[in-house]
């Protein structure tokens, strides 16, 4: 049975939904782990332990995020270096306009 171009679009558009919604499940599970790196020193751990459970593993598929370990190596090192690697934090200084 074929289905119709709306229905299509609309499925897309409900997937696209769920995959942000999950991957800002995942955003606020980091900023929470940099944020207890920086007081405990634990936020890495803590998210490797997330990350690598059931609960973790579905939620990054979710998100479309192969949860695999050099997505998790990456998360850790995104949490220990303060959420400051490879992503501006809207503090840098632009360059002037000639």
């Amino acid at each position: 049975m074929f289905r119709d171009t709306d229905g299509i679009a609309f499925d897309n558009e409900q997937g696209d939904r769920a995959r942000r919604l999950f991957a800002a499940v995942v955003m606020a599970v980091m900023e929470d782990a940099v944020k207890e790196e920086k007081k405990t020193g634990r936020g890495a751990s803590d998210l490797a332990s997330w990350a690598r459970s059931r609960d973790g593993r579905t939620v990054l598929s979710c998100a479309g995020i192969e949860p695999n370990e050099r997505s998790i190596s990456g998360m850790i090192s995104y949490v220990r270096s303060g959420g400051r690697q490879g992503m501006s934090d809207g503090r840098e200084e632009l360059p002037e306009a000639a």
